[in-house]
């Protein structure tokens, strides 16, 4: 565990142990919310993801945080999430909160459905006698939920998030008016960007304008 915070201790062993019932793939993470730079303070079978102690908070993670919906919930379920190479995770997470009902900590579990899916699909085509048949399991997702993104550095959460929220436009950045970049820093600053360092530097240079820029359109 690295200097995070002493109140997370006690979680430690249900990461050990929720991965040893679940199993291989199944990670399991802690990460303590007051470093979101690096908030992972324990992990297990992070083969799935391939992040280690010390990398940073999610995409959805910084989201919640920044938007406080953890103040009406003490934990989401069966959301859907994905690795940095495309498999598909079904994720739930447990918000460990203080005395004072602020977030201190994320308890997150992501169940890798690779296998599962393999098999639903081809039980799916022998049923209906068609083996190409790729529909695929549905889950419930609450409308707070964004696609949660496991990437393994600051750099790939922020550029991911970045490339999300541009990519719907049809011109490049640097001919977006000054109105549709301050929209768009609004958007990245609702997701939780912002909090993580070294966000205003990639955010002006994917928009092509300075750090000082970026500033003004938050302010």
């Amino acid at each position: 565990m690295n200097n995070g915070n002493n109140a997370l201790k006690p979680y430690i062993p249900l990461v050990d142990f929720i991965a040893g019932i679940v199993g291989p793939n199944c990670e399991v993470v802690l990460h303590d919310c007051s470093n979101v730079d690096e908030s992972i303070v324990a992990i297990r079978n992070n083969h799935i993801s391939g992040r280690k102690v010390g990398g940073p908070l999610t995409n959805l993670g910084l989201k919640l945080l920044k938007e406080g919906s953890y103040k009406k919930e003490s934990f989401l379920l069966n959301y859907p999430g994905k690795t940095t190479d495309g498999r598909e995770l079904r994720s739930s997470t447990y918000f460990i909160k203080d005395e004072k009902d602020q977030l201190i900590g994320m308890l997150c579990i992501n169940i890798d459905l690779t296998g599962a899916l393999t098999v639903k699909n081809f039980i799916d085509g022998f049923i209906k006698g068609n083996l190409t048949d790729t529909n695929k399991s549905t889950t419930v997702e609450p409308t707070t939920i964004i696609p949660e993104d496991l990437s393994k550095s600051i750099d790939d959460i922020i550029y991911a998030t970045i490339e999300s929220t541009v990519s719907g436009l049809a011109i490049p950045p640097e001919r977006l008016s000054p109105d549709e970049k301050t929209g768009i820093v609004q958007q990245l600053n609702d997701k939780g960007v912002f909090l993580l360092k070294g966000a205003v530097s990639s955010v002006a240079k994917m928009l092509k304008v300075s750090e000082n820029t970026v500033y003004r359109y938050l302010n």
